[in-house]
């Protein structure tokens, strides 16, 4: 799904968030506050776009994702020298126990089969005393703004990508999948 989408990824994403994305990469590298000469992981990172916020503290950054297509699209794009993109699997990165300063992951956490794993398999490959930052879609307050929320999810979203992408297919997947863990409980 994610390669189908990955040459229009960036530009749905600011579509479908109003513009939101760009404040949420801002308040994930405020809280990584990565530092020159530190060594970044941003997991789930598609192409790329929100490794570059770490790597303009003089930070260097591992884009890591599994889906290649994305990591194609944004090596293609990117070209900061700060960012490498590396494929991985949260469940099974193929990184050294304690080897990022800081490890991040940004709205990948619940396309993960067992988050449990994958963000233990985060804690290994963050240094003793380094920094992890999840930063991942909740539950709206009050309830009636929450429903509102599940009804863009699944009428808006999947409209606006028909217009935008050539796989609108995927983001209607995609909203279902978010549809389902809004629904679930509370986050």
């Amino acid at each position: 799904m994610f390669d189908a989408i990955a040459d229009r990824y960036d530009l749905m994403n600011d579509a479908l968030s109003l513009g939101q994305d760009r404040y949420w990469r801002s308040m994930v590298a405020r809280a990584v506050g990565a530092r020159p000469g530190e060594t970044v992981l941003d997991l789930a990172a598609g192409t790329g776009t929100s490794s570059v916020t770490f790597t303009r503290s003089g930070a260097r950054c591992i884009a890591c994702d599994f889906s290649l297509g994305m990591l194609r699209a944004g090596a293609r794009r990117q070209r900061d020298p700060g960012v490498a993109f590396v494929a991985g699997d949260a469940l099974d990165l193929p990184f050294a126990d304690g080897a990022f300063d800081a490890v991040t992951i940004s709205f990948g956490l619940r396309n993960v089969a067992d988050p449990d794993a994958a963000l233990a398999e985060l804690l290994r490959v963050t240094r003793p005393g380094g920094r992890l930052v999840v930063c991942e879609f909740s539950r709206l307050r009050p309830p009636a703004l929450d429903a509102l929320y599940g009804q863009y999810l699944t009428r808006v979203l999947p409209a606006v990508a028909r217009l935008l992408s050539p796989s609108a297919d995927a983001y209607r997947a995609l909203a279902a999948g978010l549809d389902a863990g809004w629904m679930a409980g509370p986050g």
